[in-house]
């Protein structure tokens, strides 16, 4: 039983729990990121070029024959969108944080009764 008990209390551990639900909501939001790189944005900027080249898709692009550099292309091209859609996010997330930070700056919480107490304590040796 020492086994079964030491594995639920590592597994209900709170940093488990929150690892687990990172991961989710990682991969929940890789998808919302891949779509919006795959459906959105890439037509958007590749369309025009793919169709003064008279092709369908990237990957059809080919060197000899036989070098898809188109495919190789598409994955640079992916990367590069997925690096600035997640610098874009996390500099609005950093955005909040600052604007909450400024707000906690703008209004400190109240001092409990033995805070306010030593605060005096303090000034008063000060003088």
């Amino acid at each position: 039983m020492g086994f079964v008990k030491e594995f639920r209390e590592f597994a209900i551990k709170g940093n488990v729990i929150d690892l687990a639900i990172g991961v989710v909501i990682g991969a929940a939001f890789g998808k919302i990121v891949g779509s919006l790189i795959d459906d959105v944005l890439t037509p958007l900027l590749l369309k025009p070029a793919l169709d003064a080249a008279h092709l369908n898709n990237i990957n059809e692009l080919t060197l000899m024959g036989s070098i898809k550099y188109g495919s190789f292309l598409s994955t640079i091209i992916n990367f590069v969108l997925v690096s600035l859609v997640l610098f874009m996010v996390i500099k609005a997330i950093n955005k909040m944080k600052k604007k909450e930070a400024a707000a906690a700056v703008i209004n400190p919480p109240e001092l409990s009764g033995t805070d306010k107490l030593l605060t005096e304590i303090r000034d008063a040796l000060k003088k």
